[in-house]
């Protein structure tokens, strides 16, 4: 049955009598009565290609979600049995480390054994082809850890079971998340927005996928204004009689979209020196102008710029040239 979505708002404008709480049987007579006076457009559903990639991005954001729980867990209990051991690598969720974690969790557990035997058993508990000289390294600093450290219980005490759970869950999630991953970018391919928007430099596939997933068929908004409104970054205003507060963004559309439009931005300024990119030259023009503005609102700034060309992008099926889009910075 075709049916209308109807901003709340925008219908109380066009109704005489309406109240906040629409719950009597006389606001659904009147709301009835709007939809014979006015054109309202018809609601167009998301297909299922669109739907599924929007499922598989709300549960790839859910499983992120449980990894920061799990690693915030898996640091207080090994601040108890091992808090050296997060020295060992300089990223503390890779697979590699929460194999090591979950083998030697404590300190007696390393002590005893030789650097050769300490090698074969980190080489053996990773898919990850480690090499030997890699492997002595690792199994070196291992043993200067273990020596140096003084936990606070023993080898047998219920945190060391409790750090070895931990890190099998966070090895599972992460096996999980990066089979989500590819189902997303594969599913996304068959869109012909995908090529457009990993086109534009800062954009990778993971988040050309997410952002498709959260925004759905871009093609179906009028303009850019009702794509910035829908990821709420459109200003909100308040004056009353000569006091002006201070202008801030709705926050009132899709928060999943608007978080990963903001990691796409940081994307592109880290990635800056890889190509050029109107969007960085907009930022830098906002930090270093004559009235410079703070990080965040240059970022949202930019995020704004970044969904008007984007939708511009979609609606001509024009990939991304900075040649055509630098003319347009103001």
């Amino acid at each position: 049955m075709p049916y209308c979505r109807l901003n709340p708002l925008d219908l109380k404008l066009k109704t005489n009598g309406l109240r906040r709480l629409k719950t009597d049987s006389q606001d659904a007579h009147r709301i009835a009565r709007a939809a014979l006076s006015n054109d309202f457009r018809i609601t167009q559903p998301r297909t299922v290609i669109y739907t599924r990639l929007r499922e598989l991005t709300r549960f790839h954001g859910r499983i992120q979600a449980d990894m920061h729980v799990k690693h915030v867990l898996l640091h207080t209990q090994l601040q108890q049995t091992f808090p050296e051991l997060e020295q060992l690598f300089s990223s503390r969720v890779s697979k590699l480390a929460l194999n090591i974690v979950s083998l030697f969790p404590h300190p007696d557990l390393v002590n005893g054994l030789s650097r050769t035997v300490l090698k074969n058993r980190l080489m053996q508990s990773t898919d990850k082809k480690l090499s030997k000289a890699k492997g002595l390294k690792y199994a070196e600093k291992l043993q200067s850890l273990a020596k140096d450290s003084y936990p606070a219980v023993n080898s047998d005490s219920v945190q060391v079971q409790a750090v070895r759970y931990y890190c099998r869950a966070l090895i599972n999630l992460t096996i999980k998340k990066e089979h989500l991953i590819k189902q997303l970018v594969v599913l996304a391919q068959n869109l012909p927005e995908f090529d457009v928007l990993t086109s534009m430099p800062g954009i990778g596939v993971q988040s050309a996928a997410e952002l498709i997933g959260e925004l759905g068929n871009i093609q179906r908004f009028d303009n850019a204004n009702q794509l910035n409104a829908f990821v709420g970054i459109d200003i909100n205003r308040y004056q009353s009689g000569k006091y002006l507060r201070q202008d801030h963004i709705n926050k009132r559309g899709d928060p999943k979209a608007r978080m990963i439009l903001y990691l796409i931005v940081k994307n592109m300024i880290r990635a800056q020196h890889a190509a050029p990119n109107h969007i960085v030259d907009y930022y830098y023009q906002l930090k270093n102008g004559p009235i410079p503005k703070r990080n965040k609102v240059a970022t949202v700034a930019c995020m704004n710029k970044t969904l008007y060309c984007l939708f511009s992008m979609v609606q001509a099926n024009q990939k991304y040239d900075y040649t055509y889009h630098g003319l347009v910075v103001p």
